[in-house]
């Protein structure tokens, strides 16, 4: 069903129902996604500050068959915040809704509206002696909204799983208009289809998340982190193994990172202390947290000699201190900063099978040298299997140069990631740049469930038009 814009008619419809602070100028920060691939239309800019608020203005588009952008913290880098062409849409911010609403540390919930800055969040569960465990780059601005409708990942997925697996109920705004009021606390419910699985993930097409409860977890008595120097990847995953065997559940986060990403922080931001002297080709970042009864640095230390030992460790660097620790995470948090400096050809979040790790970044440098000389930096969440296998041009060169070899590198690196039974979107989503890769990767089966439910939910397709899932597709 084809979509009409906004109006006069329209916008002084809205106005008539919602407070003067819910209009808003449509400004320069929502024209734009952070990569700058995608660049917005003209839009009417709705702030609401309530659910109801939410529901008067789906209503609303719903009735006069206009589109709906939904827009949290604007982070997302595929797209999906960000619609280029077709009519005129509603882009429907969460910004004014904020409030943290309910902390129940005796249950290990936090309520939350879907505004809520991530960060603010994470603050909140501390001031209650809890522990909110998603953690991100972008956690000072992205919002709980947004990430769960991207089911975002992170650093800490290892230990707690992604954002589905830390939210226990939902309210939302269903295309239609109506609200979900599922904002449960229970961890069982078997009643009936689960929607919040639903809404988790669907980046906005199947309606707007409000508010969320989320699951908190007993803050670590204890902390700490190593840089260590690898061999290789492979040895990365036998390390990897070792520290599961060895620190089970204290292991929080197994990051890998290729010399390639320092080598660009010393280039871009010279201010960036880099953890080694003489800078190794492969590293891992492990970090610990464990509950009192545990002597964390003494069992970190044991964990480095076996590893050492057995030939996985070739140098090392654990952390004296809180500072230190804190330091070693702003290596690795400020790798895709300078990435963005330095300004890649194309970037890719792909997840492959543990086990098949090694193969793909030997392979992928191989099929990639076939295209051209480029530099390519590999760094990622090894414990769960999700890369950002990123290319770049040599030094001298810009992206710009390379604009014309942008679609074979992406497509050798997700070909190479599909054959391997990999994801070519691991935790970024699909938004409107991998909507072609969606139907040429997706199983048929599961592609027709999704336009099912989708024509089901929204039959007049209002909801974030051609994300995810191609408009009238």
């Amino acid at each position: 069903m084809p979509l009409d814009p906004v109006t006069d008619p329209f916008r002084q419809a809205l106005a008539a129902e919602l407070p003067p602070a819910a209009l808003r100028a449509f400004e320069a920060r929502y024209r734009e996604e952070p990569r700058g691939r995608f660049a917005a239309r003209d839009a009417l800019l709705v702030a609401p500050g309530s659910t109801e608020e939410v529901a008067t203005v789906i209503r609303h588009c719903r009735a006069a068959g206009v589109g709906v952008v939904p827009y949290g913290g604007g982070t997302g880098l595929v797209g999906g915040q960000i619609l280029s062409d077709g009519p005129a849409p509603v882009v429907l911010s969460l910004e004014r809704m904020t409030a943290i609403r309910e902390v129940l540390p005796g249950e290990n919930v936090l309520v939350a509206e879907a505004g809520a800055i991530l960060q603010s969040v994470q603050e909140a569960a501390a001031n209650a002696d809890r522990l909110f465990p998603l953690s991100l780059a972008s956690e000072g601005s992205a919002r709980i909204g947004g990430l769960l409708a991207t089911n975002a990942g992170g650093v800490n997925t290892l230990r707690f799983g992604n954002a589905r697996a830390l939210v226990l109920g939902l309210e939302a705004v269903l295309p239609d208009g109506t609200i979900w009021h599922g904002l449960t606390r229970l961890r069982k419910d078997n009643m009936g289809y689960d929607l919040r699985d639903l809404l988790i993930g669907a980046e906005g097409t199947l309606g707007v998340i409000t508010a969320a409860s989320l699951r908190l977890y007993p803050r670590p008595v204890s902390e700490t982190a190593a840089f260590l120097a690898v061999p290789d990847p492979a040895a990365a995953l036998e390390l990897l193994n070792l520290a599961e065997a060895r620190l089970g559940a204290a292991v929080t986060a197994f990051e890998l990172i290729h010399r390639q990403g320092f080598d660009f922080l010393a280039e871009t931001m010279p201010e960036v202390r880099l953890p080694f002297d003489e800078i190794p080709e492969w590293s891992v970042l492990i970090d610990l947290g464990a509950p009192a009864g545990m002597d964390l640095d003494t069992a970190l230390e044991g964990f480095v000699e076996a590893g050492s030992a057995a030939g996985l460790i070739r140098d090392g660097l654990l952390a004296q201190s809180e500072q230190q620790r804190h330091a070693f995470w702003t290596v690795r948090e400020t790798i895709p900063e300078a990435n963005r400096r330095i300004g890649s050809i194309s970037s890719h979040d792909i997840s492959v099978p543990l086990g098949a790790i090694p193969e793909f970044i030997a392979r992928g440098g191989r099929d990639l040298a076939k295209i051209g000389d480029f530099r390519i930096n590999c760094f990622g969440h090894v414990g769960d299997g999700n890369l950002h296998y990123n290319v770049f041009p040599q030094a001298g060169k810009t992206r710009a140069d390379h604009e014309a070899d942008r679609p074979r590198i992406k497509q050798a690196v997700h070909d190479l990631a599909h054959a391997l039974g990999g994801s070519v979107s691991a935790e970024h989503g699909v938004g409107r740049l991998k909507v072609d890769d969606l139907e040429k990767y997706g199983d048929p089966a599961k592609l027709a469930a999704m336009r099912a439910i989708k024509a089901a939910l929204d039959p007049a397709g209002i909801m974030n038009p051609g994300a995810v899932l191609r408009a009238g597709a």
